[in-house]
């Protein structure tokens, strides 16, 4: 059994983790076998996203002060917390997988960016493109229109170009 201190250790700890996590998503995850839970961790640590099943009164009072303060109630029960520093979208796409394949996994809440998400919102969030193909989107839109001005641009100099060639070819 855990001293009072490692207690303290262990809801500093998960505070941090709390603090510096904007995005996360609380499972209920009774009924799992194991190795399905070791092959949902080890494929969210491939995708640089953390798992850690966690104890409701430790999370509860890790949780004040930080984003997972509006969901502390949720906090009953068999109950998981997946993070993500910086990308919800594979987040939600990860766990949305896993909870398709495996109805052990239930999801309770949801935040992202810091605010609380509906949880039927995390399917949604799951059939978003990745936050690289989003930012690779918007720079071919970008990149797009001064290509078509570079062109058009091009268009008028050719042009001239083939006038004043049909004016000489004509005089002479």
């Amino acid at each position: 059994m855990k001293t009072r201190q490692q207690k303290e250790k262990d809801v500093e700890r998960l505070h941090q983790t709390f603090d510096q996590s904007p995005n996360a998503l609380l499972i209920g995850f009774q009924g799992i076998k194991v190795g399905d839970d070791e092959r949902l961790r080890r494929d969210l640590r491939q995708n640089n996203l953390t798992y850690q099943v966690v104890k409701n009164t430790l999370a509860i009072r890790a949780a004040a002060g930080t984003p997972m303060e509006q969901v502390k109630s949720e906090f009953t029960g068999a109950i998981a917390v997946a993070l993500s520093k910086d990308d919800p979208v594979t987040l939600a796409k990860v766990l949305s997988r896993w909870a398709k394949e495996n109805a052990a996994l239930k999801f309770r809440a949801g935040i992202v960016e810091g605010r609380v998400i509906d949880v039927k919102d995390v399917d949604a969030l799951a059939n978003m493109p990745a936050k690289e193909e989003l930012i690779s989107k918007m720079m071919f839109l970008i990149n797009s229109g001064a290509q078509r001005f570079a062109v058009a641009l091009a268009g008028v100099a050719r042009n001239l170009t083939v006038v004043i060639d049909q004016v000489r070819a004509q005089k002479e």
